[in-house]
């Protein structure tokens, strides 16, 4: 008799769950509230069920009574779900009591709190809090990180810097948040690392250890983790020690989690730890290379009820360097998009996965969502990897269309008052570099490299990996015919925009 494994979510970061079920010799039933989601023609048999419906899961799940063999998902922050059916059905999982304290960063917080695990203080907001807080406002120190209660993706995160900009980030982060409620934590300062492992009678096998890029101030966008982690053996297994506390402290005990973790001047404290595997590449794509180590499918085997060979191992070692790399772009409407073709047959280049395509609406980004793709490279050596994943991505260049408001916006400076500084320019100059700059560009030429930027020229690279001479190669081979831009227009758009910039200027004189 066929059996189905139940996985929740039918986007990409499911695919490998997808295929490991496969591998298992077992069939595919997917629910998702998105019926256009990628992997959706892929599944046995697909459902449409909100993930956040879990008596519509458990319901479906007790409906296939003995044809149903595990309950399983990974990328998605409904692990909750997952353990709630699971508990209905008797299939293994962590209980579902434990899943919603990983689930909900409130209860996370109580718990590490209560158990003496390394985190940073916190307050609990619900919707009707923000008008009693906004009142007492001034009994509050900065810096302060607000976020959304259950969330992921770090959608409705950042850093608050100043009593202005505190309320506008919470209702950003309620708005976020199913439940409406945000948490108010004090600011870690320190080096990001991101942590996946399988929970063994409560024991974790680490199987992945990355260091997380993380960027764009007041928010925490990541553009990239790289594996295995550079940090000191030392610093690693005071982060591990800690890890296992929290997951101990959440009672999660047969399955898999996933943290965030900072090292700080007082140590690791725990940013968050989830009861599912990592989304962003690492656990389904990144890990895999470096390790070469099937993690979804003997995560998989857990949720069978399969006891792991390697259980009495602390960890399952990257052996190969493997980087994932996001490319992003300025605000507007994608009206091209070059560079794309040929790059999976770059050596080293395993992944490019594209979040956008031609006519989309794109912003600078304030979150992981807004990024507009991602690429991933694997090899033994370290610079190999790394130097063709950041190649691939300065290979990709997204035309905007021309005369666009946002895009003006952009170019112009113009910024939200409880966003100062953001959005960034893509190239960053500093004070006394800036100053010259803007000197030398009221006489410069286009596409003449000014005399303060010439030994910059090679070396200063934007948020694709362009450096300033590559980007005005660039230009040179996509400009239109007949425009003809002030040294002053081009080199302005080229510092704040890069090749998008600049080519967006371009187009809109040649549309004028």
């Amino acid at each position: 008799m066929e059996k189905y494994i139940l996985i929740l979510g039918a986007g990409l970061m499911q695919r490998p769950a997808m295929e490991a079920a496969r591998e298992l010799g077992y069939k595919t039933l997917v629910v998702d509230a998105n019926p256009s989601a990628i992997c959706v023609p892929f599944a046995d048999r697909f459902e449409l069920v909100d993930l956040k419906d879990r008596e519509g899961i458990a319901n479906l799940a007790l409906s296939l009574k003995d044809r149903l063999a595990a309950i399983f998902t990974a990328g998605t922050d409904f692990s909750a779900s997952v353990s709630y059916a699971a508990e209905k059905c008797a299939l293994p999982s962590h209980s579902f009591e434990a899943a919603c304290n990983a689930s909900n960063k409130v209860r996370m917080r109580e718990c590490f709190k209560k158990h003496n695990v390394p985190s940073p203080d916190f307050i609990s907001v619900t919707e009707n809090d923000i008008q009693s807080i906004e009142q007492k406002i001034d009994s509050f120190t900065f810096p302060k990180v607000v976020k959304p209660v259950d969330n992921m993706g770090a959608r409705g995160c950042r850093l608050v810097r100043t009593k202005e900009e505190f309320i506008p980030a919470l209702r950003d982060a309620v708005k976020f948040s199913r439940t409406k409620n945000a948490i108010v934590e004090d600011y870690m300062k320190g080096r990001e690392y991101s942590l996946d492992a399988l929970v063994v009678d409560g024991k974790i096998i680490l199987t992945g250890f990355a260091d997380r890029h993380i960027y764009f101030e007041p928010y925490f966008v990541e553009l990239g983790h790289t594996m295995p982690s550079e940090c000191s053996a030392k610093e690693k297994q005071e982060i591990t020690d800690v890890f296992q506390q929290a997951v101990t402290a959440l009672g999660l005990t047969n399955g898999v989690a996933k943290g965030d973790i900072k090292y700080t001047e007082k140590g690791a404290m725990i940013g968050e730890v989830a009861a599912r595997l990592s989304g962003g590449y690492m656990s389904g794509w990144t890990f895999p290379y470096s390790s070469d180590f099937n993690l979804t499918k003997e995560a998989m085997k857990i949720s069978l009820g399969i006891t792991p060979e390697y259980k009495d191992k602390a960890e399952i070692p990257s052996v190969k360097f493997s980087h994932e790399r996001a490319f992003i772009s300025i605000p507007g409407v994608v009206k091209e998009i070059y560079g794309a073709e040929g790059i999976t047959g770059c050596p080293f280049v395993k992944n490019v996965f594209f979040r956008t395509k031609i006519g989309d609406k794109v912003d600078f980004p304030r979150n992981n969502v807004e990024k507009c793709g991602n690429v991933i490279t694997c090899s033994e050596n370290r610079e190999l990897s790394l130097n063709a994943a950041e190649k691939a991505v300065s290979s990709i260049i997204l035309r905007l269309e021309g005369n666009n408001k946002a895009t003006e916006d952009f170019l112009n400076g113009i910024e939200d008052p409880v966003e100062k500084g953001f959005p960034y320019s893509f190239f960053t100059l500093d004070a006394q570099s800036f100053e010259k700059f803007n000197s030398e560009i009221e006489k410069s030429e286009c596409c003449e490299i000014p005399p303060c930027l010439k030994d910059k020229a090679e070396v200063l690279k934007d948020w694709n990996y362009r450096s300033i001479k590559e980007t005005v190669e660039l230009y040179k081979k996509y400009a239109p015919e007949n425009v003809k831009l002030t040294g002053k227009e081009f080199w302005r758009a080229l510092i704040r925009g890069g090749i998008q910039g600049v080519l967006y200027i371009a187009d809109s004189r040649s549309h004028a």
